[in-house]
């Protein structure tokens, strides 16, 4: 699979996953969230990817919902961290949907 972004042939895995991290960007985001069958990425989910990425790139590790949405919690208030808002955003979740749009790598387990 492969995506592109400003005439530059992008490859993803056959499951979507960003196969080289640095390539990541937003323009190749907005690309990953329609093959996520999202086709529009509104503030309220860039909120997400950026403290997935920022998450990622303090631990050097995806962080596991639980944990994700104690930091929605401290970040963004109580409305807009229980999973029920993070799938309203990702229909997959938070490790399947958002993860990959993100540009960071499919945690083990996840398809």
């Amino acid at each position: 699979m492969e995506a592109i972004v400003d005439g530059k042939t992008i490859q993803l895995s056959e499951a979507g996953w960003l196969e080289n991290l640095d390539e990541w960007s937003e323009e190749l985001a907005v690309e990953i969230a329609k093959n996520e069958k999202i086709n529009e990425l509104t503030e309220e989910h860039w909120n997400v990817i950026r403290l997935a990425r920022e998450y990622f790139h303090d631990n050097g590790a995806v962080c596991e919902p639980r944990a994700f949405s104690k930091l929605m919690k401290k970040e963004y208030g109580k409305d807009r961290s229980d999973q029920k808002y993070l799938y309203s955003l990702f229909p997959t979740g938070l490790i399947k949907c958002a993860n990959k749009i993100a540009g960071l790598p499919r945690p083990k387990g996840c398809s």
